[in-house]
């Protein structure tokens, strides 16, 4: 506890000694003087909150004193009380009392009542002080309120009509404050919210909430509507309310919200774009490849046989282009992933350097290939995409390389123990090299090293891109330094976990000859003439009998007539698609053909469409384009014990 300032002032030492013996206390801080102009002094620096005066003094006597500390506004409030020796008669009662006195003491001072009288001083002194700070406090509130830029009101709990409001009710709302005291605080809400306003504030009284916070919108004095936070408050049978306009804010949300809603609108458009071009792209691509390997089967010369090769190698190319933007767009909307398993680098850079060696051969210039000893066997990789890395930078460096060579060296940077090792492979070329302004350019969309480049060397100016994006997602680094005329080296480096086993795939030999099927039947739903040829030129090679149908209504038509083993299904179909005819079929139809072994077609490559295809009941998929005898073993998977078993030798 602060304690209270009290003032003793009397001409005699003996006196001042006297007093200070019977006040002195812990919650009193005596100050005290013989001179009058001393106790002016102290009264001014300190925050004095009663004083003891002596009545007779040779300076100036105590009336005099005392009039002098009530003209001043600094101490005017101290409680004065007199302590005097001379007659009590009521004239000199009057005069002190009319200085400003509230009490007397009579000399010889009786110490219990000189004690009680100070106490009952001290107490009203605190009182007065806390009087006087609250008051204080109210006026700073009242000028907080008053320049609100909020609207602050208090509104009866019984009637909801205004009580107080301050004025920024005109900035906000454009009423003047006068014009809406006794008005109801709900009759500001829109008409539709009127009703929730006031079950809302009936709530609040009810529960006896001490805060809530709701979102109205209210009417203007120009009839206009903006949007307001209502901050309420509870307590004895007033709601106070704290209005704020939020209309700016909820005007930013909502076109956030738009802006949201247009990305993702933005986003579907392009995803359905891309899943419709890549079927439309990869369907007759998987026709294309399909035929070329049937005329293959057929009696062609040298020339017709080069000329197929030829096709081929141009489909699988426009087949590489295709994939590359897919690719591209899985990884913009982060659907691609990196799936690593025990593999053997070795086979996997070494496959890579057969498959590219005939085109730097083509091109005489040299092809090199270094290995480091100590680069482990067997990683924990992502075989697809570590191919699809090397692939894209040594195909470009074979591509821009006129003369000279083109070399990967595969070396180890660092090794922790026999767990990780940390690779950097380097693709090495003497081509036409990147000037150091495009530098930063190259793994960008579309862009290529120069304005002509795409039409001296062709390409779409995407693998490099992809390159970034692979590397990046498998958490390696891809550096690039080059000098124009001279040749460029790019750089990936990443940690690998070593492993001991490789996953060896076995090794498919796709000219092995394929394994009849027996009693056997397919229905064939396919809407693409050459797909369908080419799917029914297979299955009659391995002995299965077949319907085709090329929408899905007529495939729940035929399946309701005949009985089928299995249904090859493409997923875009007019009408009824492949996704909406195998719910159909799981939903509507009886066993056994509700439980028909369904396999998807599709030519599309992105997930969510495979995921799709599972979801609507089909049981496997095979993207278009696909091999013979890869469709051969996901029907002898699907038809287990339809094969026809192998003759004796």
């Amino acid at each position: 506890m602060t304690p209270t300032n009290i003032l003793i002032v009397d001409d005699r030492k003996e006196n001042i000694i006297t007093l200070e013996a019977l006040l002195q206390r812990n919650d009193i801080k005596l100050f005290s003087t013989t001179s009058p102009n001393e106790a002016l002094k102290l009264a001014w620096e300190n925050q004095i909150s009663i004083a003891l005066v002596d009545v007779q003094m040779p300076e100036m006597d105590g009336f005099e004193l005392v009039e002098m500390l009530k003209s001043n506004p600094r101490t005017k409030d101290i409680l004065v009380i007199f302590v005097t020796a001379i007659s009590k008669e009521a004239k000199y009662a009057v005069k002190g009392f009319g200085a400003g006195a509230v009490d007397y003491l009579y000399k010889p001072l009786d110490p219990y009542i000189t004690s009680a009288k100070v106490d009952a001083f001290i107490q009203l002194a605190r009182t007065q002080e806390e009087v006087r700070q609250k008051n204080e406090d109210l006026q700073n509130f009242a000028v907080v309120v008053k320049n609100s830029a909020d609207i602050i009101c208090s509104v009866d709990a019984d009637s909801l009509r205004i009580k107080t409001i301050n004025p920024a009710i005109e900035t906000i709302l454009g009423y003047k404050p006068d014009e809406v005291i006794g008005k109801s605080v709900v009759d500001f809400a829109i008409e539709s919210q009127q009703p929730f306003f006031r079950t809302k504030l009936g709530e609040i009284i009810k529960d006896n909430k001490s805060f809530s916070a709701i979102e109205f919108q209210f009417n203007t004095f120009d009839k206009r509507i903006i949007w307001t936070e209502c901050r309420i408050s509870y307590r004895a049978r007033t709601i106070f309310m704290n209005v704020s306009d939020i209309s700016p804010q909820k005007s930013y949300q909502q076109q956030l919200i738009k802006s949201k809603e247009a990305a993702e609108y933005g986003k579907k458009v392009k995803e359905a774009f891309l899943a419709n071009m890549s079927h439309e792209l990869r369907t007759p691509v998987n026709g294309i490849i399909g035929l070329t390997n049937l005329l293959r089967k057929t009696s062609i010369d040298e020339q017709q046989s080069n000329l197929l090769d030829m096709m081929e190698s141009s489909s699988r190319s426009l087949l590489g282009v295709i994939n590359d933007v897919l690719d591209l767009s899985k990884i913009e909307a982060g659907k691609f992933s990196i799936v690593r398993t025990p593999n053997n680098v070795r086979g996997i850079i070494n496959a890579v350097y057969g498959l590219l060696k005939y085109q730097a051969d083509e091109k005489s210039i040299e092809f090199l290939l270094e290995i480091d000893n100590d680069v482990p066997e067997t990683l924990l990789v992502d075989s697809l995409r570590l191919n699809q890395i090397l692939m894209n930078l040594l195909s470009n460096a074979i591509k821009f390389t006129e003369r000279g060579y083109v070399k990967l060296k595969v070396s180890v940077l660092q090794k922790l123990d026999s767990a990780k090792v940390k690779l950097k492979f380097s693709v090495e070329d003497t081509g036409i090299g990147i000037p150091q302004a495009r530098l930063s350019h190259i793994f960008e969309s579309f862009e290529q090293a120069e304005d002509d480049t795409a039409t001296k060397y062709g390409g779409t100016g995407l693998g490099l891109t992809i390159v970034k994006k692979l590397v990046e997602l498998k958490g390696g680094d891809l550096t690039v330094s080059s000098k124009p005329g001279e040749g460029s080296v790019f750089n990936f480096t990443n940690w690998f976990d070593i492993v001991n086993q490789p996953n060896v795939p076995k090794p498919v030999r796709p000219n092995k000859l394929l394994s009849k099927f027996v009693y056997t039947r397919v229905l064939v739903a396919e809407d693409n003439m050459v797909n369908q040829f080419m799917v029914s030129k297979m299955l009659k090679d391995w002995n299965i009998d077949f319907d085709i149908a090329d929408n899905g209504n007529k495939v729940l038509e035929k399946l309701q007539q005949n009985d089928y083993d299995l249904i090859l299904m493409d997923t875009h179909m007019p009408g009824l698609n492949g996704y909406q005819a195998s719910r159909a079929i799981r939903i509507d139809f009886e066993e056994p053909k509700r439980s028909i072994p369904i396999l998807s077609l599709s030519a599309s490559a992105f997930e969510h469409e495979q995921v799709e295809a599972m979801a609507a009941g089909m049981n496997d998929i095979l993207p278009k384009p696909f091999e013979p005898y890869e469709l051969h073993a996901k029907i002898e998977k699907l038809l287990s014990g339809k094969i026809e078993p192998k003759k004796p030798a």
